[in-house]
């Protein structure tokens, strides 16, 4: 994907000619002023709060930067004086509604937030910005058709599908994920009543047992978090069963630092002995010291490792911000 400066200025208005002077103008009325006129984001009430939303300087960092860690956060730089920006903005509206919550639309008022225009270093707008795991992964400049940005779209959920985020069409899976964290594994009243087989499974130490029933599980409703997360727990011990020397494996990794399947073992080991970190930073560094097919079975182990801990660890928020600057 290209950057920022390679893109297209076709629809683009250049702020440096009149952001001074709209500057003044806007940001005297913007506290009182509606965003209607430009498209923005409506004040109907329900998804639309959700899935679109102003930003400013104050509420940046958590509502884009934490946020990307969970799901991609597209960002519309606008102005109220910017035509180009009044075609592009209700489409981009309409396509975030229609997401459903698979990426989330955040607007920038570049005249109320002149610091961060310049963070994005918007010379022209309207510009729009992709946001992944704290990191921008891609962006558009001017306005372009609704069969355009649909592409475009598509492209920055297959970079959010590589770093583990919920695909399209399953946003619920990462609170899932999250519920199933917090369950009391002992209360059958915190456990679904079709992953009770497999819980019971796992306490007897039929571990394929277990996982066969889980992906069963999965086979039927692909976005279940409880399942995801069993099953990513139940593979790593089934992993780990079969590693009978731990001590060859440790010298091993510690004479192939870029063997992924090395590494990949004693993650496996450093996960089960509650040293999680230990295992996201062992892989990260085959990620960033490899290529090819080596790093990519480095990302998608780690992915797995991911899939055991609720999005919201901290940990794991760490790990896949790291994972999306050696990927972008």
């Amino acid at each position: 994907m290209q950057q920022p400066r390679d893109f297209s200025l076709y629809g683009a208005i250049d702020l440096g000619a009149r952001q001074a002077a709209a500057q003044r103008r806007q940001q005297a009325t913007r506290a009182a002023s509606a965003t209607s006129d430009q498209g923005g984001p409506s004040d109907d009430g329900g998804d639309a709060g959700e899935y679109v939303f102003d930003v400013t300087e104050q509420s940046f960092n958590q509502d884009v930067a934490m946020r990307s860690r969970n799901v991609p956060v597209i960002v519309d730089l606008w102005a109220e004086w910017c035509g180009p920006c009044k075609q592009l903005s209700p489409v981009l509206e309409k396509l975030a509604l229609e997401a459903n919550g698979a990426w989330v639309l955040a607007k920038i008022d570049v005249d109320a937030n002149p610091r961060l225009a310049q963070a994005f270093q918007a010379q022209s707008i309207p510009m729009v910005v992709a946001i992944i795991g704290g990191q921008m992964v891609d962006a558009f400049l001017g306005a372009m058709p609704e069969s355009q940005v649909r592409q475009w779209l598509d492209q920055i959920l297959s970079v959010a599908e590589q770093l583990g985020l919920p695909p399209a069409g399953q946003p619920a899976a990462a609170d899932a994920a999250d519920a199933v964290a917090s369950a009391d594994p002992d209360d059958e009243d915190d456990l679904p009543p079709h992953l009770r087989a497999a819980r019971d499974a796992i306490e007897a130490g039929e571990m394929d047992s277990a996982a066969s029933l889980l992906e069963k599980a999965l086979s039927e409703v692909p976005s279940d978090g409880f399942a995801k997360s069993m099953l990513a727990q139940v593979n790593v011990m089934r992993r780990v069963s079969g590693y009978d020397d731990v001590a060859a494996i440790a010298r091993q990794a510690a004479e192939r630092p870029d063997d992924p399947d090395v590494q990949g073992k004693l993650a496996d080991l450093e996960v089960a002995s509650g040293r999680a970190e230990d295992a996201f930073d062992r892989l990260l560094g085959v990620i960033k010291r490899t290529t090819g097919d080596d790093r990519n079975q480095a990302r998608v182990h780690l992915i797995d490792l991911f899939e055991i801990f609720p999005p919201g660890d901290p940990a794991v928020k760490s790990a896949r911000q790291r994972l999306a600057s050696l990927l972008f």
